[in-house]
């Protein structure tokens, strides 16, 4: 798929980022992970982005990404198969590129890690990984890869395709900048934790869409609530965040990580076997699953 084709399937649709579940011996369990994206299949949102963030990516063997690229391009068919990429910009290169010979047609690219870099460094890294692939490529926002609209002005003009903005850090000053500087060169994608609670502020800053890892185990739920995003519904967006956006980030803010932990035990709770999450995050307590299920019934 080309990432021009790529960018208007996501321009306006929900997206999410399907679990990777870990058998007893902590590997990728393909067959689990498949199943799930099986289920997921039967409601349609703009695409998935495996082995992203709520993938565990950062807890991922280069080598695992492509394992998983692989096990979702078997079940999905032509549709579009995109992954987290990430780390040192060597690492990013190598990973791109192995994931392009895997089937993927495009790349969310997380941040890098642990040092700092000024803008030059980060377009840099942002340049190298465009140029090591045909595939589209979506800027993620986050951490200690931040942006300028201007940076972007000059990456857009180099790499056609760098196709997506996608924003983490709940700064609605940059955000704002970015998509009245850069208009409809790029689509934007809202990316905070459990987004649904910033959806709204974020549409107001010019992101018509964004992800949702709550998709994982209550896809209906997620997609009501994108709809009445959609259209401007706002009475219905406030009465879900009541009844479930905030009771599950209740949950979500007990303890660090668990905006990724409580998502893998949603995906339990409904019937897949998911294995644990990967140090340093950590599991929901038995209190804390039986909190999640009370979340659960009644929608599933």
């Amino acid at each position: 798929m080309s990432p021009t084709d790529l960018q208007n399937i996501i321009r306006n649709g929900l997206l999410s980022f399907p679990v990777t579940p870990f058998d007893a011996q902590d590997n990728f369990a393909k067959a689990p992970f498949q199943a799930h994206l099986d289920w997921l299949s039967q409601y349609k949102v703009a695409g998935l982005i495996v082995a992203g963030g709520t993938g565990e990516m950062f807890s991922l063997a280069p080598s695992e990404i492509v394992e998983v690229v692989k096990a979702t391009r078997e079940v999905v068919g032509d549709a579009p198969v995109l992954a987290g990429c990430g780390y040192g910009v060597r690492m990013a290169c190598d990973l791109a590129r192995d994931i392009e010979a895997a089937g993927g047609d495009g790349i969310l690219l997380l941040p890098h890690y642990l040092t700092e870099g000024p803008q030059e460094g980060v377009a840099n890294r942002v340049r190298a990984v465009c140029q090591a692939t045909n595939m589209a490529v979506i800027f993620y926002n986050r951490g200690q890869s931040r942006i300028s609209a201007e940076t972007l002005v000059e990456l857009t003009e180099e790499c056609p395709n760098l196709i997506g903005f996608k924003d983490g850090t709940g700064d609605i000053d940059t955000v704002r900048r970015v998509t009245a500087t850069l208009g409809d060169r790029l689509s934007y994608i809202g990316g905070m934790p459990t987004h649904e609670l910033f959806a709204q502020a974020y549409k107001g800053a010019g992101m018509p869409t964004y992800s949702s890892a709550v998709f994982n185990f209550v896809p209906e739920t997620a997609l009501e609530f994108h709809a009445a995003f959609s259209a401007g519904d706002d009475a219905t967006c406030e009465r879900m965040l009541r009844e479930f956006y905030y009771p599950f980030a209740k949950i979500r803010d007990r303890k660090s990580g668990y905006a990724v932990s409580a998502i893998k035990a949603g995906v339990s709770l409904r019937g897949f076997d998911t294995g644990s999450v990967r140090a340093p995050l950590t599991d929901l307590t038995g209190e804390e699953r039986e909190m999640m299920q009370d979340l659960i019934r009644g929608r599933a």
